[in-house]
């Protein structure tokens, strides 16, 4: 709110970190990204002529839909009050003049929009210059929230933070004459973590199925599987972080998926984009640690991941494979970084299985799609009518890998490898009812992202499964 001391002031806004949680140069690399794997090696040649080239380029490139973008619910209201007793609001910007205006527009808040244009980059102290042309030293309140913004605040009436700390406070208090501080800062590491979805780490259990299949119950094995776990764990998050970047889009319209990190804003986009690699150089490392074939496993795991996120997951079935693929090449690492040779029965049933549960991933989608009214998955290849075929792929594929599995049982060599080998099939009557059953929550509506995930949380799934945990130790050990 104003007081005398400013009521003949202009309001002068930033956008980026101010009134949007997020930052525009970073938003439309994204959105250019997500469309276009060749984006990174623009921007490296705009960058050659300089920021304002840049930004430029980017905003050329792709432009975010600016009514789902993330504003700060506490700034529109400062704005607001500020308008309602008549005061003038200035959007001041160093993104592009072509965001602002379409950004002013949209939120219709602002009397007057000056960004960055091409050869002149409209911050720190260029916007410290502006504003003072503009309006007269101290003829302006200034709204920001960066070091930049101090050398704004040193010639403002008053400066106006956004999710400032203590220390950031105390340098503003430095330069401005007085200090209103908006959105007190939250701390990073819950959004940074959710963001990880740690959730999903459960996935990679999957690396112990060969040492359990094969019965090799030793240290170094155990100690093999954590450090591909832990490998595939990082990497596997950085590939999240990235998959959330060049869906930043299409997840800020989605009924769920609007609440991630980064689509929410909670975690700015600009930490996510420093995050990825952070992720994957540690993962990485850890993989080093296991050798250099296993290196080349969880390589290869994340370029699919890549071509994933960037291209194949638009692609009608071939997204589905894919996603299968990945499952299995988490129990093929597993036998890389303890040695052992998985069988062709594992690897078959693997095959069938995954199939049918990325199948279920795809089916979940349609069926939420349905119950939203919509007609095309936004960023899939698929349309709602595609979900017969999906559920027959989903339920078939899960029928023949209970099959594999009952051959299993039968081969003359899996019976000697086991004590009791009658036992296992329990195994496959419980598989088989948890595999219908995962297909009529999915049909109802009730699956999560990743029938995976949703079978950790689920008591009925908990409980086949420690059912199928007892009945092959029993096979094995009596």
């Amino acid at each position: 709110m104003r007081d005398s001391g400013t009521k003949d002031c202009v309001l002068a806004v930033d956008l980026d970190g101010t009134l949007l949680r997020s930052d525009m140069l970073f938003e439309c690399f994204w959105a250019a990204a997500a469309s276009d794997w060749r984006t990174p090696f623009v921007a490296v040649r705009a960058l050659g002529d300089g920021i304002p080239a840049l930004k430029r380029r980017m905003t050329e490139a792709a432009q975010p839909d600016v009514t789902s973008l993330p504003y700060n619910e506490d700034v529109i209201a400062h704005i607001e009050a500020w308008r309602a007793e008549g005061g003038k609001v200035a959007l001041v910007t160093a993104s592009d003049q072509i965001l602002a205006d379409s950004i002013a527009a949209h939120l219709g808040l602002f009397d007057e929009v000056f960004g960055t244009e091409p050869g002149h980059n409209l911050k720190a102290e260029r916007k410290a210059d502006f504003l003072v042309d503009r309006y007269g030293e101290g003829g302006f309140v200034y709204m920001g929230d960066s070091h930049a913004d101090l050398a704004v605040w040193a010639h403002a009436r008053a400066a106006v933070t956004v999710g400032a700390t203590g220390a950031f406070r105390t340098k503003v208090a430095a330069v401005a004459q007085e200090a209103t501080h908006l959105s007190p800062p939250e701390p990073l590491i819950l959004p940074v973590l959710k963001a990880m979805r740690p959730h999903q780490w459960l996935k990679n259990m999957l690396i112990f199925v060969p040492m359990l299949a094969n019965q090799t119950f030793t240290g170094a094995a155990l100690l093999q599987c954590v450090l591909a776990f832990v490998a595939f764990g990082l990497v596997a998050s950085s590939g999240y972080v990235l998959n959330d970047l060049l869906d930043l889009g299409p997840d800020r319209t989605h009924a769920r998926k609007r609440f991630r990190p980064l689509a929410s804003g909670r975690l700015p986009v600009p930490a996510g984009t420093a995050l990825f690699p952070i992720l994957l150089i540690l993962g990485l490392a850890v993989a080093a640690m296991l050798g250099s074939a296993f290196f080349g496993v969880i390589a290869f795991y994340f370029v699919m991941t890549m071509s994933y996120s960037l291209w194949l997951k638009r692609k009608v079935i071939v997204d589905i494979c894919i996603l299968a693929g990945l499952y299995t090449l988490r129990i093929l690492a597993g036998a890389v970084a303890t040695g052992i040779t998985p069988s062709i029965w594992l690897l078959a049933f693997s095959m069938f299985l995954f199939f049918s549960l990325a199948a279920v991933k795809r089916m979940a989608e349609l069926v939420h799609l349905k119950m939203e009214g919509g007609r095309k998955a936004v960023g899939r290849g698929y349309r709602l009518d595609d979900l017969p075929i999906v559920s027959q792929m989903a339920t078939s594929s899960g029928m023949i890998s209970v099959l594999v599995m009952a051959l299993y049982i039968n081969a003359p060599e899996i019976q000697r490898h086991y004590g009791a080998p009658m036992l296992l099939w329990g195994v496959c009557v419980l598989l088989l009812f948890w595999i219908t059953r995962v297909i009529f929550v999915t049909h109802r509506g009730k699956m999560t992202d990743d029938p995976l995930v949703f079978a950790v949380s689920d008591r009925v799934s908990l409980a086949a499964f420690i059912l199928m945990t007892a009945l092959g130790a029993g096979a094995a050990l009596l």
